[in-house]
């Protein structure tokens, strides 16, 4: 097949350093989703190639043209440009730690070049809302990410169908991803108040809707223990999430 020329948007999930001028980038894109391209000459110290490299950041949102051949497992970059200009993420240590921890999950998740439209417009909406968003939406926003992202890979958690306040009990099953009145017959699980929250968490279509939630710092450190158990269960080779801990000690 030949090599054709696309326009796409991507996000940027990592890159690396190569030879003396160059990058290679592993960016999601919005219509052949996970791809790693080579980009010469953006660490050039002449005027020409001064702060390009500063495009391929993890999360950074670019309006992208392409050279793509299905063939190749490494592809090129003709043109690049900002897709949407952050005003916090890159600058605040908050949450550029909660946009790196989201960085990690999707690196860990995609793991084949398969078009996932839905799931890019998810990821561009979610890093562009935190952005924007205040600082209790954004200490809530890991745990809405984290619970939604599933659902992509059809591992998504099943909402709670009762009405939790005329309970007594109730159990998130890591597991089996859903909920129970009646406690599972194994160890990975959550009860009480963080499954829950858990509950009320997964009803939530809106990032705006997280101020509504009032947790402390301790408890979304055991929500995002959880939900990390949550992730090895899930997803094969999972292992562990280095973001975690920074994130829970940035956000407490």
């Amino acid at each position: 097949m030949s090599t054709q020329v696309h326009k796409t948007k991507g996000i940027v999930l990592r890159a690396i350093k190569y030879g003396e001028t160059s990058l290679i980038v592993s960016i999601m894109t919005e219509l052949f989703g996970l791809q790693t391209y080579i980009v010469n000459g953006v660490r050039k110290s002449s005027k020409k190639g001064a702060g390009k490299a500063n495009l391929f950041q993890p999360s950074s949102i670019l309006n992208l043209v392409v050279y793509h051949n299905e063939m190749k497992q490494m592809q090129r970059i003709k043109e690049f440009s900002w897709g949407f200009l952050y005003q916090h993420i890159q600058f605040e240590i908050r949450k550029n730690t909660v946009a790196l921890f989201m960085v990690e999950l999707l690196q860990k998740c995609l793991k084949q070049p398969e078009p996932n439209p839905d799931l890019y417009y998810f990821v561009e909406d979610s890093f562009m809302q935190l952005d924007e968003c205040n600082e209790h939406i954004a200490a809530n926003f890991p745990l809405f990410f984290a619970l939604n992202l599933p659902g992509f890979f059809g591992v998504r958690p099943t909402p709670f169908r009762g009405d939790t306040e005329k309970i007594e009990t109730i159990f998130f099953d890591l597991e089996e991803g859903g909920f129970s009145t009646e406690q599972p017959n194994h160890v990975n699980y959550i009860e009480g108040k963080p499954a829950l929250i858990t509950a009320e968490l997964l009803m939530i279509r809106q990032p705006e809707e997280l101020e509504q939630i009032k947790l402390n710092h301790a408890f979304r450190r055991a929500l995002l223990q959880a939900y990390e158990i949550y992730y090895r269960l899930h997803f094969q080779d999972f292992g562990t999430l280095k973001t975690l801990p920074v994130l829970q000690e940035i956000l407490s």
